[in-house]
């Protein structure tokens, strides 16, 4: 494909997207965010931006979401990792995203703890 065929594309607005993840539909319209770039069922990715809303990656893999962080403010961000390239990207989570995952994410370090929590009590 050529390179004014993909600049067209990336410049072209579409409604909704399928994720890779879940095959879920996805409308782009989201509430609390403008560039709506994961599923709010399963919180997967693609990468398609270099920075928030430019569309202009050229990897286009999956983005496994990783991990949450918060803003200094208390904004909850999603870490995703992409599968082919290994880039991190953080994306702010959406109004209709699914709790129960953002939650799942968000207690993981608790949960697979890089040590076995028995030998704390033995300190």
């Amino acid at each position: 494909m050529s390179t004014s065929t993909n600049a067209a594309r990336r410049r072209r607005r579409v409604s909704s997207f399928r994720c890779l993840n879940c095959r879920l539909d996805v409308s782009v319209d989201a509430p609390g965010t403008a560039h709506r770039n994961h599923c709010p069922t399963c919180l997967w990715s693609r990468h398609v931006d270099d920075t928030p809303g430019d569309r202009s990656a050229d990897c286009g893999a999956r983005m496994e979401p990783i991990a949450i962080t918060t803003r200094s403010d208390g904004e909850w961000l999603i870490i995703h990792r992409c599968v082919g390239c290994d880039e991190l990207h953080r994306n702010r989570i959406a109004g209709d995203d699914n709790v129960v995952v953002l939650f799942e994410l968000a207690v993981r370090p608790l949960a697979r703890t890089p040590f076995p929590l028995a030998q704390l009590a033995q300190l």
